[in-house]
């Protein structure tokens, strides 16, 4: 004999919702998990593996030694092109002057 009471429970569109929920878990889900997962490594090898993480007086210390030499090229650049610029300061002029007029 055949029951009389709906297989769903009487839900309106029961079926087609439990299909709906049945593509989440086996489409939508593992798709989340797997980004999660590259998430998490990529965090994870983007920590410095030298020593202990929260130890960062040597990048400090190695980044203000690239700031010091990187000062001191400036500077040694700005003196150089003072000197040139005081060296010969007519043809400079002459060139700006010169090479407007087309």
């Amino acid at each position: 004999m055949v029951p009389t009471v709906p297989a769903f429970g009487g839900i309106p569109a029961g079926p087609e919702l439990l299909i709906i929920f049945l593509i989440l878990a086996l489409f939508v889900v593992p798709a989340i998990a797997v980004a999660v997962i590259v998430l998490l490594v990529l965090k994870l090898r983007s920590d410095d593996t030298d020593g202990d993480p929260h130890d960062e007086t040597d990048s400090v210390r190695s980044n203000a030694d690239r700031i010091a030499a990187l000062e001191a090229e400036v500077e040694r650049l700005r003196k150089r092109v003072d000197e040139e610029s005081e060296e010969e300061p007519d043809e400079a002029s002459d060139e700006r002057d010169g090479d407007d007029r087309r």
